[in-house]
Order: C-alpha cells, then structure tokens, then sequence
C-alpha cells in the first residue's frame, strides 16, 4: 500500500475527531479473508519493530543473571522463585508488561513460575541472546502482531502526536511484516482500518 493513502487516511481520520485532552493511540485493524484460524501453522505470535516507535517506549522485563546497565527492568532467578509465592505480583507482572526476555537457563524456572499468567496473553519471553541492548533497544520500539481465535489483527502503530509520515512508515511496516507471514501475502488481507483510541474506525481504500 501506498504511504501516500494511509497518510490521506490519517488526515482524515484526525479531521473527522474531536480534541482530547490525552495523546491518542492510533491503531491499525486488518481483518483477513480465505483465513483459517484454525490451523496451528496460522496462530501468528510475532513482535515488529516499529521504524519510528511507539510513541511511548513498551515496558520490558529481562530475566537474567547477568545482565547489566539495561534500561529496564532485569529480574533474577530469585526474583522469579518470589513471584511463585505471590500470584498478585505475577499476576501484576505480566499485566503490566508489553514483552519479556530471558537467558536460555532461566526459562524453566519462568515457565512453572509465569507460564499459565504470560502465555494465555502470548507473553512468553522471547531468548535473549547476543546483543541485549540492541534488542532492549528494538523491543521498546516494537509491536506484537497477533491472531489467535478470530481472523483479526488489531495493534497500535503510534500515538496521534506523531507525524503523519512517522505513522505511515509503521502502518506499512506491520502490513509488509504481514504480507511474508500470511499464507496467501496480501491476498489475505480483507479489510484494512485505522482508528485512534476514541474515534470510528476508518477503512482505508486500497
């Protein structure tokens, strides 16, 4: 698609709203056709980097026993045995957190912990390896692109002060990301909306 049309959309969309006193989050709504959620292969789980952020950097939790000077929250595997003592903390935890990173040896230890609370919201850590920074870096910038039980995807591509151009570039991004997962590309796309946190949905005319 086009950035020229997401970007008319996004012009649209902001003339049509009223003023609110909070910074919006802009969503992007694709529901998909010939799509059959269920077959395992098409549950999709994946995290995209968005080009120009959020808007607001995503909270993430590192589970390590090493790591050092990341600019998040890192927990050990003490740490992790406490929350097994408290369901509200690790109910809390996994709430409250957009994605999770752990060292290969912790990740038993967060299953029997955090499992039954993070997986049913497709929140089990990803493996941190190599250059944790780097990825601290990129997942504070990314997205989690969904399908579970019904042929929707629905994520936030931003927030309403940025550049209309800044959230083209991330709508096409999650579209591009899409169109190498789905089984049929872009040919599964059925319709495609966008809509800020208090706003009507708006289809854009592809």
């Amino acid at each position: 698609m086009a950035n020229e049309k997401i970007m008319a959309a996004i012009k649209e969309l902001r003339e049509k709203q009223s003023k609110r006193n909070f910074s919006q989050t802009l969503d992007l709504v694709i529901t998909l056709k010939e799509f059959d959620v269920k077959k395992p292969e098409n549950k999709i789980s994946d995290d995209v980097v968005l080009p120009h952020g959020r808007g607001s950097d995503a909270t993430l939790v590192v589970f390590s026993e090493s790591a050092e000077d990341l600019d998040c929250k890192v927990l050990t595997n003490d740490d992790i045995t406490d929350l097994t003592k408290s369901k509200k903390e690790a109910k809390k935890l996994a709430r409250e957190n957009d994605f999770f990173l752990a060292e290969p040896k912790l990740m038993q230890a967060i299953g029997r912990a955090l499992g039954q609370y993070l997986s049913p919201r497709g929140k089990m850590p990803k493996l941190a390896v190599g250059d944790m920074k780097k990825m601290v870096k990129d997942y504070k910038k990314s997205v989690r692109v969904r399908i579970k039980d019904s042929p929707v995807i629905q994520c936030m591509i931003g927030k309403e002060n940025m550049k209309d151009e800044e959230l083209a570039d991330n709508a096409e991004a999650v579209l591009k990301h899409l169109e190498t997962k789905l089984p049929k590309g872009r040919h599964n796309f059925g319709k495609i909306m966008l809509k800020f946190t208090m706003s009507k949905p708006l289809k854009l005319v592809v």
